[in-house]
């Protein structure tokens, strides 16, 4: 059931229903996130359920500000203050160390919380709402809309796509980032990077005031987190990535046996084949991410076999894109 975002009465209902322990999809600035109490693990065991996703893999907890961090984590260290002050509400998580018998499910065991205030006006609302519902809800688990490994939703449509008509939708429109936020380990005396996004290593170097470390510069095992497995974000057809001169060899070598086969790329190909679907890949970083999902799910549903993907460019505005791609290819 698809319910308008920017109606109150909607944003009411679903505020209601995640207090009383059902599932909410939401749009975010990043992605679409199916949504439960995090506070109730029996709330958030059904989003494991629903996304056919392992329970120890851990979930991101969404908040409505910085004041409400200290329901879930029992300290923030003083460049984690630092990262929320520059980048919430926005496309930042931050791993913390766990308050002690709070939102375990979420957290998929571990010791550790990741936290996240988004920016889309949709989620703000939503999550303000649920705040003040009866029972009250502290923040909202909410990982992406889709089955556990595949391609995340951008669109309100996606979501409906993936699961049955009974769950709730609130439609936000187009997701205007486009691939998930970044994540930062806080929980081990320094920052680090565990997942890039469309922030960049050099703004949150420049706002948290220390450089980002390696995860093996820091004692202790680094905390499992959302989106970090090398095999994700995968379409039902195989995604390769190859630079432009090989990606128009390939297609030269198979000529008019190129069928079933998708292209997305900034280069202009020949194909020499009518069996090969073309998309252009925008120049620009931050554009291509908010296509690149999108773009996924729309060659699936050609039905095409191959998607073949030039490589974006080495430069630091790409990271987040080439890591989704990296890990799409690996399915």
């Amino acid at each position: 059931m698809i319910l308008p975002g920017d109606d109150p009465a909607s944003i009411a209902q679903a505020a209601q229903a995640l207090a009383q322990g059902r599932l909410v999809a939401f749009p975010t600035e990043t992605v679409y996130g199916l949504g439960a109490n995090a506070a109730d693990d029996a709330a958030v065991a059904r989003i494991f359920a629903a996304k056919g996703r392992p329970a120890d893999h851990p979930l991101i907890v969404h908040v409505p500000g910085a004041a409400q961090v200290a329901s879930f984590a029992a300290s923030v260290p003083a460049f984690a203050q630092r990262l929320m002050d520059a980048f919430w509400p926005g496309p930042l998580t931050l791993i913390l160390p766990r308050r002690l018998g709070v939102a375990g499910a979420a957290a998929g065991g571990q010791d550790t919380i990741g936290l996240r205030c988004p920016a889309h006006p949709v989620a703000h609302a939503l999550l303000e709402a649920a705040a003040h519902a009866q029972p009250p809800v502290p923040g909202v688990a909410g990982p992406s809309a889709n089955r556990f490994g595949r391609v995340s939703p951008t669109t309100a449509l996606h979501v409906a796509g993936e699961f049955d008509e009974g769950l709730l939708v609130l439609d936000g429109g187009a997701c205007p980032v486009g691939i998930e936020s970044a994540i930062v380990d806080c929980s081990r005396g320094g920052p680090v990077l565990l997942r890039p996004g469309m922030l960049s290593r050099a703004q949150i170097e420049a706002a948290c005031g220390e450089r980002l470390r390696d995860p093996a510069d820091l004692p202790g095992a680094a905390p499992r987190a959302s989106g970090t497995l090398e095999s994700h974000y995968a379409p039902r057809a195989r995604v390769r990535l190859m630079d432009a001169q090989a990606l128009q060899t390939a297609l030269d070598l198979l000529g008019r046996d190129a069928t079933r086969i998708a292209t997305w790329s900034r280069a202009v190909l020949r194909t020499p084949s009518a069996g090969v679907l073309r998309r252009a890949m925008p120049g620009d970083a931050a554009e291509a991410a908010r296509q690149l999902f999108a773009v996924l799910r729309e060659l699936d549903a050609q039905g095409v076999d191959l998607i073949w993907v030039e490589t974006p460019p080495a430069a630091p505005e790409w990271e987040g894109v080439h890591d989704r791609l990296r890990r799409a290819a690996a399915a």
